[in-house]
């Protein structure tokens, strides 16, 4: 009986705003920004946590692979984590964005003019221009123009831009938070897929303890049957006994290899790199709490409810930055360079426009926005409080299995013990010639079992421990030096 505990993620979203130009030449002018609510980005699925980028080039080595070596492969090859760790440079990206509209923008330009003029075109071509102005043409030039300047735009009042700048700090926050969740969660990943495959190994090995045996009562059967103890049934019994055995070996190599190449591809290794595992587990310690100290100590540390939290504040601070957005702004525009008709007569000339800008009307525009963002922050606050909820279920189910595991280890290791036993008196007493080995059929067929039984309460109760420590929300440091491991 396999058990994952894969819980899904959910993935900061980042928004996507447009930003004002600034105009060339010696005045500028200020437009109306246009800053839709932030859109978040697709949320990562819980299927890139299975997945990872390979590293290297295979070998002919069978190198053993520990469970602190998988755990360690995984931080740094496993998808979900690169993943997320691009979702968190994206988000600082989008922040300096928003950061411009409240910072300095500086440009500057050089152009060299070569043009001619007709007046004519700008009003002079007037019967007063010809009176005062006779003789001469109403073409001027061609003549040079040569500008060397710097533009420099500042807001100095901007609720919107304001408001917006702190949305997205709150959304680089939970890019954040999401990245170390991500790390936190991909070591129980690898950490419950290193165990399934051991527990699928545990299964081959007993499938093929099992075969030995059958194959071992086939042939004593044979001779108890030339020797006249035993009818042809108890050999044809044993031989039907044993090729059962036969596929069930088959079938249990089978799954070690399919769970030895999910645990390869979480951890990225070279593409048809072979490796072996090591059975010596770490002893994982439960947590001496209480249910409700668990989840109370859940929701202070685990760093996907945070982001979740920092989510619902971002979105916060959207609904604010469109309200901004319809309130008066004050922008100071400036330029100062040199203009003349070659660059040695240039002389020194500045602009320095101070703008009120007013929003009057933009036909529903900032009411559609704010009903976005409003419908955005409830869904923030929705998806907050069912991770919460969830976060409960979690570490309640949790403790659960922990309880039935236990439980569960303690029956099968007495179950497996008797189940030896049977067999063993059932084989000495088809031995002796005083039962069919139907009895010794039976009993291997219990031994068998109560083997698997006891591999998979062995290993559901380490999983229970791994999903205890997730839902409690140990961190990354911690449970690497719980498994033996450091940073």
């Amino acid at each position: 009986m396999r058990q994952t505990s894969l819980i899904p993620l959910l993935v900061v979203g980042i928004g996507m705003m447009s930003r004002p130009e600034v105009a060339n030449g010696q005045s500028q002018r200020t437009e109306t920004r246009s800053r839709p609510a932030a859109s978040p980005q697709p949320p990562v699925e819980t299927s890139v946590f299975l997945g990872g980028v390979p590293s290297g080039l295979a070998t002919a080595d069978v190198p053993t692979i520990t469970v602190v070596d998988a755990v360690r492969r995984a931080l740094q090859h496993n998808l979900g984590v690169l993943t997320a760790e691009q979702h968190a440079g994206r988000a600082e990206g989008t922040r300096w964005r928003a950061l411009s509209d409240m910072l300095p923008n500086i440009t500057a330009q050089v152009t060299e003019t070569r043009e001619e003029i007709n007046l004519a075109a700008f009003g002079f071509g007037s019967t007063t221009f010809a009176q005062s102005f006779a003789g001469l043409s109403g073409v001027v030039g061609p003549f040079n123009v040569f500008d060397a300047r710097v533009y420099a735009s500042q807001a100095v009042v901007d609720v919107g831009a304001l408001n917006n700048s702190r949305a997205e700090a709150h959304y680089v926050e939970a890019a954040r938070d999401t990245y170390k969740a991500a790390r936190d969660f991909v070591i129980h990943v690898a950490g419950d897929l290193y165990l399934e495959a051991l527990a699928a190994t545990a299964q081959a090995d007993s499938a093929r303890v099992q075969r030995q045996t059958a194959q071992a009562l086939y042939n004593q059967a044979v001779d108890l049957k030339q020797s006249g103890l035993v009818a042809g049934i108890d050999v044809l019994r044993a031989e039907v006994e044993l090729s059962t055995e036969t596929q069930r070996v088959t079938a249990t190599e089978n799954d070690v290899e399919k769970a030895k190449l999910r645990l390869a591809r979480v951890m990225g290794l070279p593409i048809g790199q072979n490796f072996a595992l090591d059975p010596n587990l770490p002893e994982l310690p439960v947590p001496d709490v209480t249910i409700d100290q668990a989840v109370a100590r859940a929701y202070e540390t685990r760093r996907d409810y945070q982001a979740a939290l920092e989510r619902v504040r971002a979105a916060e601070a959207t609904r604010r930055s469109v309200i901004g957005d319809s309130l008066p702004s004050v922008r100071v525009n400036a330029d100062y360079g040199t203009i003349g008709l070659t660059p040695g007569d240039a002389r020194g000339t500045f602009t320095v426009i101070g703008a009120v800008n007013v929003p009057i009307f933009e036909g529903g525009r900032t009411r559609g926005r704010l009903l976005e963002a409003e419908a955005d922050l409830r869904n923030r606050r929705t998806e907050a409080e069912d991770l919460k909820a969830s976060i409960y279920y979690e570490i309640r189910t949790a403790f659960l299995d922990l309880q039935s595991t236990t439980s569960r280890l303690q029956v099968a290791t007495r179950g497996r013990d008797l189940a030896s036993q049977q067999f063993v008196q059932a084989r000495d007493r088809f031995q002796a010639g005083i039962a069919s080995n139907l009895d010794v059929v039976q009993a291997q067929q219990a031994v068998a079992l109560a083997s698997e039984q006891f591999i998979s309460a062995q290993y559901g109760y380490a999983l229970a421990k791994g999903a205890l420590a997730r839902g409690v929300g140990t961190p990354e440091e911690e449970l690497l030096r719980l498994i033996g491991g450091t940073r």
